[in-house]
């Protein structure tokens, strides 16, 4: 059988991308190098966050928010300098940002995705306005996680499979990309053997056949970098120095990065390979799935962070404000982990878990469990790695709490008398309404916002005060996750050639092409924009070839 359209990948991008071309009334052949069990990729392990400008969520919370304000936030985050490199990444983040105001919302909820109303705020700064940072919440949470999000696109791709659309080859890796005369023209690869695990479980890489496809147009769309290692040291950025001698993983082992290098060789452009979003707040997953297995924490404000030899960052290097720019202070100390020192009240209001597994009651679409978050008590998820976690530290005194975070390192760099005299200075400025402690200004202003108040931040106390506790320390780990950089693709979709132009019948979608243009967020993200650019960008290219008679 012949195929009018190959699309490497059954991720989110990959989904989107067959459900959009298969629509428009052509064939497609999805191949993918993993198990039935992982059909949707890392997507379905998400937290499920979009990101949306002035969506009626927002404004039900008293949120102003504006394309222009938007575009402020993301062009001051994303501080494009290249001119090369950047020119098509700045193209794909001005259509991004017009989708997300405009028909992202609608498109979503006609396929049956919807929103939890409470809007969360990453990323939040703590600059100048036209700095890094959202102005303003935007982080919409939907209504069932990441299973939820992947949910409609598989279900269309079913439709499609079934109606002889689509044709979905699992265990099937593309090695080689077939070149004639200058155009893609089809896939060579390996067949795999047949392997059950269970999704995102580590598969078997033995061979057991080979494969060769021919379609006149060529989708990439397999992902980062994320779980090699290698590869993300390898590129590394200057700007943040040495990298980081140990990492735990936020993504399953097939985020390998295999095809963005195949499709180099084969001539395509890979741009800002050095640019990676990678967290800060990283937790060693005491159940793990993946190998090194990584959770992410989604931090409140109010929590004591610390280095590894426990001086406590400056601003605005506070949880849940800058990603990259905590990231390069943690590196510059010379140690790959950092502290968070809180109390019992603040983890109860302010610790969530990224990840769709982490959520049950999100993911499992249930008000009754939902409900809990507001009772006294952490969540159960929060609870099981306070109890379980080999990162996790409870202690009634900060001696023995201090004691036992030397012993769970070994490096004995904590001193007590160092740390308590920090937080109670932290403690003294509690008293007043008005402090020159940012973080506790920053603590103070997110509690305007009535998600933060209701849901993400606790009351200001005192750290040190007995009725507040136990204390709590958690050890962060470096969590490796995105890629930013990637294939440069104009805004067709089309992946660009060392000479800048397209290369004639090969696309790029989702993260291999760094979320369109080969980086549409720059140096850094607004959160929310991930799951958004595997959609908007598998949505362009299924319209592209779509339109091709």
């Amino acid at each position: 059988m012949t195929y009018d359209a190959i699309v490497i990948g059954a991720g989110l991008s990959g989904l989107v991308t067959s459900a959009e071309i298969a629509n428009n009334g052509k064939t497609v052949l999805l191949l993918d190098q993993e198990p039935e069990s992982s059909f949707g990729g890392q997507a379905w392990w998400s937290f499920g966050g979009l990101f949306l400008i002035d969506s009626p969520e927002q404004r039900k919370m008293g949120i102003k928010d504006s394309l222009e304000l938007a575009e402020q936030d993301w062009f001051g985050s994303a501080s494009f300098e290249r001119e090369v490199e950047d020119y098509w990444g700045k193209q794909w983040a001005k259509a991004y940002l017009e989708f997300a105001a405009n028909e992202k919302r609608d498109w979503l909820r006609r396929l049956g995705i919807s929103l939890f109303p409470v809007v969360g705020w990453a990323e939040r700064g703590g600059y100048l306005a036209e700095g890094h940072g959202n102005s303003v919440p935007r982080f919409h949470i939907v209504w069932g996680t990441g299973p939820g999000v992947v949910e409609p696109f598989e279900k269309l791709v079913n439709k499609f499979i079934e109606g002889g659309m689509i044709t979905y080859k699992p265990r099937h890796q593309v090695d080689e990309l077939i070149t004639e005369n200058k155009s893609i023209t089809g896939v060579k690869g390996s067949v795999l053997k047949d392997d059950r695990v269970k999704r995102g479980e580590k598969s078997s890489r033995e061979v057991v056949g080979e494969f060769e496809y021919n379609a006149e147009h060529i989708v990439i769309a397999s992902g980062g970098v994320g779980a090699n290692f290698n590869l993300i040291r390898e590129n590394w950025p200057e700007h943040l120095g040495n990298p980081p001698k140990h990492m735990i993983s936020g993504v399953p082992d097939y985020v390998d990065g295999r095809m963005v290098t195949i499709a180099e060789d084969a001539g395509a452009r890979v741009v800002n390979k050095d640019r990676m979003w990678h967290y800060t707040e990283g937790i060693k997953n005491w159940n793990p799935v993946w190998s090194n297995h990584g959770i992410r924490i989604l931090p409140g404000p109010s929590s004591i962070w610390l280095d590894a030899e426990g001086r406590r960052f400056p601003a605005p290097n506070f949880p849940g404000f800058d990603t990259l720019g905590t990231l390069e202070t943690i590196l510059k100390t010379g140690y790959d982990y950092s502290w968070f020192i809180l109390t019992q009240k603040i983890i109860e209001k302010e610790f969530a878990l990224s990840g769709s597994e982490q959520n049950p009651d999100l993911t499992g679409k249930s008000i009754k469990q939902l409900l809990k978050r507001v009772l006294p008590g952490a969540p159960e998820p929060v609870e099981a790695f306070k109890t379980k976690g080999e990162d996790f530290i409870v202690a009634d005194q900060l001696s023995d709490l201090v004691e036992k975070m030397n012993d769970l390192t070994g490096d004995e760099l904590l001193n007590e008398e160092h740390i308590r005299k920090q937080i109670e200075a932290r403690d003294r400025e509690i008293d007043n309404k008005f402090t020159k402690d940012l973080q506790i200004t920053a603590l103070r202003g997110s509690r305007f916002n009535k998600g933060d108040k209701l849901i993400r931040t606790a009351k200001p106390h005192k750290i040190l005060d007995s009725k507040n506790g136990p204390l709590i320390a958690v050890r962060l780990n470096i969590l490796s996750r995105k890629t930013l950089g990637g294939l440069q693709t104009d805004l067709s979709g089309r992946v660009l050639g060392q000479n800048d132009e397209p290369i004639k019948g090969l696309y790029a979608v989702g993260e291999a092409s760094g979320f369109g243009g080969g980086g549409m967020h720059g140096y850094r993200a607004l959160e929310g924009t991930f799951l958004g650019g595997c959609l908007f960008t598998g949505k362009t290219v299924g319209r592209t070839i779509g339109k091709y008679s």
